[in-house]
């Protein structure tokens, strides 16, 4: 598996897949800068105008929902909608779930357009599944990832997408199978708009990759390996976001294949 996943890393760096990025006004410039250390190629557009010409030639699409207003949720609904008519995969980050009705509502939404990936933290599972009828013990901030496994499972489920909950231990949820991937390192939470750089990673991966599982797997084994080696290098967490992007661009192989460690359940 760990070979496949380092393939699936090579992929993405041949062929550089276009990735349209809906993303909140905070971390824009970080996730553009992720994609393009991966070697995939970001493109910021939310513009009404552009949206059509967006879906024909991106190979997928990001929606982070962190920076909510009225236009921007327009520009999400219509292009989920776009990608789903075309069978193109997109990645929905759902920041903050649970946090007011009004963004329970637009994930709601969106969810009506059937997203190939969502990657929460844990409290933002629970608070999506619980916003999708599902019972759950409740929402807590401190939740950790293996808390949120049932609402990741319910939400598979209904919506028929792979879920990932980050944390600690990286949960993939995909059917039939769970993976765990343990890596990453506790500096980085330090620095914000590490997960949503996850989110537009997978979105360049399931670009490229067939198999959705894979695909977020590798991603999540990506950004928790280099996570880990550019914690050695790193005084804190403004050194670490500089050394992650570095790391990000130049993993070696033997790197990779010696830090990742990854568990499935089948």
């Amino acid at each position: 598996m760990e070979k496949q996943l380092w393939n699936h890393v090579q992929t993405v760096r041949q062929q550089s897949p276009l990735v349209q990025n809906i993303a909140n006004f905070v971390v824009m410039n970080n996730t553009a800068n992720a994609l393009l250390a991966v070697g995939a190629s970001p493109i910021m557009a939310h513009g009404h105008g552009e949206l059509e010409d967006m879906a024909r030639i991106c190979a997928s699409l990001v929606i982070n929902i962190g920076t909510l207003d009225e236009y921007w949720v327009e520009s999400m609904t219509q292009s989920a909608m776009l990608m789903q008519r075309q069978g193109k995969p997109w990645v929905l980050d759902p920041v903050g779930a649970g946090a007011s009705w009004y963004r329970n509502s637009v994930l709601g939404q969106l969810m009506q357009h059937r997203p190939s990936v969502i990657r929460g933290n844990a409290s933002e599972i629970m608070a999506l599944a619980a916003s999708s009828g599902v019972t759950t013990k409740g929402v807590d901030s401190t939740a950790s990832s293996d808390q949120a496994l049932d609402a990741a499972k319910h939400i598979h489920r209904q919506f028929d997408c792979v879920v990932c909950v980050s944390g600690a231990t990286d949960i993939i949820v995909g059917k039939g199978v769970t993976a765990y991937i343990h890596n990453g390192h506790p500096l980085m939470t330090r620095v914000t708009g590490l997960g949503c750089s996850a989110s537009a990673i997978i979105g360049a991966f399931v670009a490229s990759v067939h198999h959705t599982v894979e695909a977020v797997a590798a991603t999540m084994a990506l950004m928790g390996v280099c996570g880990e080696l550019a914690a050695i290098e790193s005084v804190g967490p403004g050194s670490l976001q500089v050394n992650l992007l570095n790391k990000l661009h130049n993993i070696t192989e033997s790197e990779f294949m010696s830090t990742v460690r990854i568990s499935h359940v089948d």
